[in-house]
């Protein structure tokens, strides 16, 4: 892939994945591996992540696949101690699974009182469940890899774990409430851990993407014959630039923040990379 700058200190280093099977997080396995870095993909589709680790060995790159349930500690241990041996002990993480759930979205902006009345998803018929797995999903499959990987990083330099947040951390959407909750979640502990592992000499930062179009939020942002989304005209509007974000604009940040030498004295930091949307006021 081609790369906005090349980032020299990566190779060689370990940088393990997770939701390494999706559009954004493959994208940023191929950066680390265009920059030398060895690179773990865990996904809990195998097939998605061996796909990824194959056209990245492809390109002359070195990666692995591993089926992995951020949620599950035990079959992270296990997941390490594979990496150790085929790769050797982690020196960057990217806590980049996370999702949303439909049982935890409503399906208008706003209530009104004779919602109760229709067969919609109101605020009132929020799944517990499909909440908590959300929450789950996107903070503990932070916390718990966190937990895991970074035990490979004392004593060490160079070190860095980058999580992956929202713009919904900044001002929550409509319609998902429990996403938003869960990503304000991760900004919010992407700073604690900054300073838990400063004395370690570990940087902790986030990036958080603002609105790109891709395969998981199509149906979403466009209908099906292609046009625009009412909300996708909303998101549009209030972004400045006017546009989308394409996934390798977000390469750019990736490498910035993993720098010692770029970013060596940032830490705690949640980087937007939105084309405007959080700087504008709508006015």
């Amino acid at each position: 892939m081609e790369l906005p700058f090349q980032n020299e200190e990566l190779k060689g280093k370990v940088a393990v994945v997770t939701g390494a099977g999706g559009v954004l997080c493959s994208m940023f396995s191929k950066a680390l591996a265009a920059c030398g870095a060895r690179v773990a993909l865990l996904d809990r589709n195998l097939a998605a992540a061996e796909a990824q680790a194959k056209e990245i060995a492809a390109q002359g790159g070195t990666a692995r696949a591993y089926y992995a349930d951020v949620l599950d500690r035990n079959v992270l241990e296990k997941v390490r101690q594979s990496i150790l041996e085929d790769l050797g002990p982690c020196d960057i993480l990217i806590n980049g699974a996370g999702g949303n759930n439909p049982r935890a979205t409503t399906t208008n902006d706003y209530f009104r009182q004779g919602d109760l009345e229709k067969d919609i998803h109101t605020f009132f018929d929020l799944d517990t469940a499909g909440v908590e797995f959300v929450f789950n999903l996107n903070f503990l499959g932070a916390l718990v890899p966190t937990q895991v990987f970074a035990p490979d990083m004392m004593g060490k330099s160079g070190c860095s774990i980058l999580n992956i947040s929202s713009m919904n951390a900044f001002t929550p959407l409509t319609r998902i409430p429990a996403y938003s909750g869960a990503k304000a979640a991760v900004s919010n502990f992407t700073q604690w851990l900054a300073v838990h592992f400063s004395r370690e000499h570990i940087r902790v930062n986030a990036i958080a993407p603002g609105f790109f179009a891709t395969a998981q939020n199509q149906a979403l942002l466009f209908n099906p014959d292609g046009t625009p989304s009412e909300r996708t005209e909303k998101i549009l509007s209030a972004t400045p630039m006017e546009r989308f974000g394409k996934p390798e604009e977000l390469v750019g940040a990736l490498l910035f923040l993993l720098s010692e030498k770029a970013a060596g004295f940032i830490t705690g930091v949640v980087l937007p990379v939105d084309g405007g949307f959080s700087a504008y006021s709508g006015v």
